[in-house]
């Protein structure tokens, strides 16, 4: 029987790609055989990324684009297709947030977190579902949050897109389905990544997410990696619409 886990002539697509969590779902993906585009604004960041990859012998490309431009994404998709191959497997994951009291929000604020989180994965897999189709065949792998079922104060704005994505990835899902491409979630807990540095970095905060989180501590963001190569490989062929948390146990303690 073949590996159910291998990847290999694959193209996978990762959006924000450059660093944290979607540098170690690129480099797991690579791993696993994909042949992986990293995507994000910042090409300096994108650089860096691929020599971080070809010191681990992991050849990867990138496509510098703005994910919430509604022009830059599908000239952007058509640069990787035509240079690369036809993506197989899109994951969703650049993302923002924007720390403060709801009232405190202003309306181009709110827009802005909305536009990154929710916008963005629309955008993209709008521009890779059609292709996915007609080969009857296809991964969306969307970044959640645990933020899109647990609410905690100064986030509403990331957990409102967040919960735009849930419900992205389970419709999504259901209209896909029948040409047989999958759509699933991952729902990262608390990660040592640079987005929660200044939550890291506060002593208090830190101090409760190991006592709220059964695992005892921060997750790693390699151990992202392992979820996001099963959703995209042929193990996961009759899996669509599912939310996978991984999280040290967060969403299953109280």
């Amino acid at each position: 029987m073949a590996p159910s886990f291998d990847l290999s002539g694959r193209v996978a697509l990762v959006t924000g790609g450059g660093s944290g969590l979607g540098f170690a779902i690129a480099e797991g993906l690579a791993a696993a055989g994909a042949r992986v585009v990293i995507n994000g604004r910042d090409r300096g960041k994108l650089d860096a990324a691929l020599e971080r990859l070809a010191e681990a012998g992991q050849a990867a490309s990138l496509c510098a684009f703005d994910v919430t431009d509604e022009t830059a994404v599908p000239a952007g998709v058509a640069e990787i297709e035509a240079a690369i191959g036809a993506v197989d497997i899109l994951v969703n994951n650049a993302g923002m947030n924007n720390r403060k009291a709801f009232e405190t929000y202003t309306l181009e604020e709110w827009r802005e977190v909305q536009a990154v989180n929710a916008d963005g994965p629309f955008l993209v897999s709008r521009a890779v579902l059609p292709g996915m189709r007609a080969r009857r065949r296809g991964k969306i792998v969307n970044i959640a949050s645990i933020a899109a079922d647990l609410g905690r104060p100064n986030i509403v704005a990331y957990a409102a897109s967040k919960g735009a994505i849930k419900m992205l990835t389970r419709a999504l899902a259901v209209e896909a389905a029948a040409y047989n491409v999958q759509v699933n979630a991952i729902a990262p807990g608390f990660f040592e990544t640079e987005m929660n540095a200044p939550l890291m970095a506060n002593a208090s905060f830190s101090s409760w997410v190991l006592r709220r989180t059964p695992a005892a501590r921060w997750g790693a963001p390699r151990e992202i990696a392992g979820a996001a190569v099963f959703l995209a490989s042929p193990a996961a062929d009759f899996v669509t619409g599912h939310v996978l948390y991984v999280d040290g146990g967060f969403s299953a303690s109280y």
